[in-house]
């Protein structure tokens, strides 16, 4: 049986793994959830690795959401690089999924934003273990995860 590691952390404004696992579920079996939540993203690499070594899992789903100030996007960008390197070490994937403050005004909207990011990672998630020839039908497609579509800058092939 596979087994999905989900990390967030409690620096969050929302609760995205909640909106993950709830996608997660709803979306079919064959698969185990483990979850764990750390302090803030710089932890999720370190929570990751733990869950390919210690939980065995197949593929890491890693939220998080940081601030609006400068220095919130460094520190998002050192995980970014902690989670690739992760990933790397142990050959698996870390499908990551962070939501930045800045990127919608209002409460409501941004966690409107978080969760249905949270949601559409997950699937792509279950893709990457399950489907890979899914993700493939829509290579070049313009799909964006929390925001409408982008779409393809060509129609047809």
């Amino acid at each position: 049986m596979k087994r999905i590691g989900v990390v967030d952390t409690t620096f969050a404004r929302v609760d995205m793994a909640d909106a993950a696992v709830r996608r997660l579920k709803a979306k079919g079996s064959g698969f185990q959830i483990v979850r764990r939540t750390v302090p803030g993203i710089k932890d999720l690499p370190v929570a990751c690795r733990r869950l390919f070594v210690e939980d065995r899992a197949d593929l890491c789903l890693a939220l998080g959401m940081p601030g609006r100030a400068e220095y919130d996007r460094v520190c998002a960008h050192e995980a970014s690089m902690g989670l690739l390197f992760a990933g790397v070490l142990e050959a698996k994937p870390i499908v990551e999924c962070f939501v930045f403050e800045g990127e919608a005004d209002a409460p409501r909207a941004l966690d409107a934003l978080a969760r249905r990011r949270a949601e559409e990672h997950a699937e792509n998630a279950l893709a990457l273990l399950f489907r890979p020839r899914d993700l493939a039908r829509h290579a070049g497609a313009g799909l964006r995860q929390g925001f409408p579509d982008a779409g393809p800058v060509r129609r047809g092939r």
